[in-house]
Order: structure tokens, then C-alpha cells, then sequence
């Protein structure tokens, strides 16, 4: 086998990691593996091995002829069997599959609004699943949307996996006290509702002031991330809250917390919270999407209701004054990760499937 992920961008997210992490896994199992960028480059593109073939194709506009046809030569020349387009980038393998009919398209659900599927907008994807050869997601309220909404019946539901690099350069510091810190390793969108960690910190500010909230993602410089910031300065929190944005020294920043927690109100099942796992972090989690089949409450980390600040209030107490609890419930994650989130695991699922199709 021969295939490509192709991703818009290689900026940090949930969906660009994943395809980072299965061309690179990948090349160590299959003839060729390849990652396309169509749209922006970003930190991610440092994190492509050096075993994988990487191009960006700068697409311009939605249909960028030009484009399409750098990416149609890449894939003869290559002898491409398979594109592996993940979330939106499904448009491109599209235009790309109707000038060169012979290839395969997997088309990869990422969404993270996975509690609020009836609301996708769907018409142009419907259309362009009669395309696809087969479609994975990564968790089942995905997979049974696929199979009821979209022309393609080939539906496979694979858990995420990741891996944690430790090569890359650390170059993040972590304000606050070392031993005192809360990490929230998530983009600044709406759905992973940082607003919710504001309310947190507040409670937190009377009772262990010198703790602090961390919050490192991608900031899109929008109206979320405006009121965010001003409230912020409203509540007085700037010496409990930091932004930090996009950072590329994952491995680095992780070692740097002692708790991590996802407010989201909505979520798929995100990476993060496999690299906490891999390194051993306590968790603490709203109980959202595929997160609640990872976290199994009080034994390897910790599940309150969505928007419950009393409730994520007192877990984050329970393990600021519980250094045992922190570390047994990080060493079990670790365990839960390591047993069904390898890459192993997931790749042996992946390639029996991709042989049926």
C-alpha cells in the first residue's frame, strides 16, 4: 500500500496531529507514506519523520486547478493507492479523485461536535461520499451518523493514538509555581469552552492563590478569544490564567503541569488527553464525547458534568491536596492508554480493515 494523509494545515489541532501520527506510523509499515498540506503550513510540519514524504500544495481558493493537478502528478508519480483526507480536506481528495479515477479516498471524521451532529451542515459531503471507498471516524456517535447520513457504508470507528516526541526542542516556560500548575492543552474554540476554567480560577484565587491555570492552544484572535481575554482582566485573573497560544514542545509543556483538565463542552477524543496518559498526568475532564471510555471515574482520573464549576471545583481541590491520589490516578491513565490507544493496537485494526475494502 501507498498513502497519502492530507490535512489543510499543519497548525496544531486535534485533526492536524492525527495525521501527523499516521503518515509517520505508517512509513514504517507500508510501501510509501506521504502527508499533504493544502492550505497553510504551521508548527506540526517539524513533527513530519524524515521517513515520510511531505508537499504543500498553497491552495488559494476552494477550487484551486493548480492545486489539484500538483497533488494528481504527486500521486502518479508516487504510485498513490490511497488519499487519506482528514475532516475538510475530503474536498480536495475529491477534485483529485475525479482526474484520476483510480484512487481510493478514506475519508477521516474528526469533528469535535459530536454532540451536536444534527446541525452539520452535510450537503456537499453527502455528495462527495459516493466517492469514498471507505470512512473512519473516531468515535461512535460519528460512525453511526456516517452510516445514516452519507453514501458510503464502509464506516469504521478507530480510536485515536498518539506518541510523544521528545526531540523536539523545549522552548515554553510555564509561568507560576513549579509543582502549582493546571494545563489545558486545547485550541481556543467555543466547544473546549475556556470560559469554564475562568469560573474555576475565580474559586481557586480564594482557596490556593498560588495555583494557576495555563491554557495553550491556538489563538484565532476572534471574538472568543477577545472576551476571553477581557474577562480575564475583568475578574482580576491575570496572575491566575495564561495564554500562551500555539506551542510545538508538547512533551515539554506536559512535563511542565501537574494536573491537566478539558472543559469542552463538546469533544471527539482528544489527543491530549493520550499524550496526559503517556506521561503519567492526572486528569480531570468534563464527561464529553469518547472521553468517559478512556477515564474511568476516581480510578484513572477524574469526570464532572458539563458546567458543573462546584463539581470541577472539587476535583481540582481533591488533587491539589492529594499527591498520592495525582500520582495513581496518572499511572493508571498511562496503563489505560498504553493497553488500548497504542499505535500497535490501532494500525492492526486499521490494516484488516483497509483489506475488506
Amino acid at each position: 500500500m501507498r498513502i497519502v494523509q492530507i490535512i489543510d494545515s499543519l497548525d496544531v489541532g486535534g485533526a492536524e496531529k492525527m495525521a501527523i501520527n499516521y503518515a509517520n506510523a505508517l512509513a514504517n509499515h507500508i510501501d510509501f507514506s506521504g502527508i499533504v498540506a493544502t492550505r497553510k503550513e504551521g508548527n506540526l510540519k517539524y513533527q513530519i519523520h524524515p521517513n515520510v514524504s511531505y508537499i504543500f500544495l498553497n491552495r488559494k481558493k476552494t477550487i484551486d486547478l493548480k492545486a489539484v493537478l500538483t497533488l494528481k502528478k504527486y500521486c502518479k508519480e508516487n504510485k498513490i493507492t490511497h488519499l487519506q483526507p482528514h475532516s475538510s480536506s475530503y474536498f480536495t481528495a475529491l477534485l483529485v479523485k475525479l482526474v484520476y479515477f483510480k484512487i481510493a479516498i478514506i475519508w477521516h471524521d474528526h469533528n469535535g461536535l459530536s454532540e451536536f451532529l444534527s446541525s452539520r451542515k452535510s450537503f456537499a459531503l453527502k455528495i462527495a461520499s459516493f466517492f469514498f471507498k471507505g470512512i473512519i471516524t473516531v468515535n461512535y456517535q460519528l460512525k453511526n451518523w456516517a452510516i445514516k447520513e452519507l453514501n458510503c457504508k464502509n464506516v469504521i470507528y478507530l480510536p485515536n493514538f498518539t506518541s510523544i516526541d521528545r526531540e523536539i526542542k523545549s522552548e515554553t516556560n510555564l509561568k507560576g509555581v513549579e509543582g502549582k500548575r493546571i494545563l489545558c492543552l486545547a485550541n481556543l474554540r467555543y466547544q473546549k469552552n475556556q470560559f469554564y476554567l475562568l469560573q474555576v480560577a475565580k474559586k481557586l484565587k480564594e482557596t490556593y492563590p498560588d495555583w494557576t491555570i495555563h491554557l495553550v492552544g491556538k489563538d484565532f484572535q476572534d471574538d472568543y478569544s477577545a472576551k476571553l481575554k477581557a474577562t480575564i482582566q475583568q475578574e482580576n485573573l491575570d496572575n491566575q490564567v495564561y495564554i500562551y497560544g500555539s506551542k510545538n514542545d508538547t512533551y515539554n509543556i506536559i512535563n511542565q503541569a501537574t494536573i491537566c483538565v478539558f472543559s469542552s463542552s463538546s469533544e471527539g477524543l482528544p489527543v491530549a488527553l493520550l499524550e496526559f496518559g503517556l506521561l503519567s498526568k492526572p486528569v480531570i475532564s468534563t464527561e464529553v464525547g469518547e472521553i468517559p471510555l478512556i477515564i474511568k471515574n476516581d480510578k484513572n482520573g477524574i469526570l464532572v458534568p458539563v458546567n458543573d464549576v462546584e463539581k470541577f471545583n472539587s476535583a481540582i481541590l481533591k488533587l491539589i491536596e492529594n499527591p498520592k491520589l495525582r500520582d495513581s490516578l496518572g499511572e493508571n491513565l498511562k496503563i489505560t492508554v498504553d493497553l488500548n490507544n497504542s499505535e500497535k493496537a490501532i494500525l492492526n485494526q486499521y490494516f484488516n480493515w483497509i483489506k475488506t475494502l
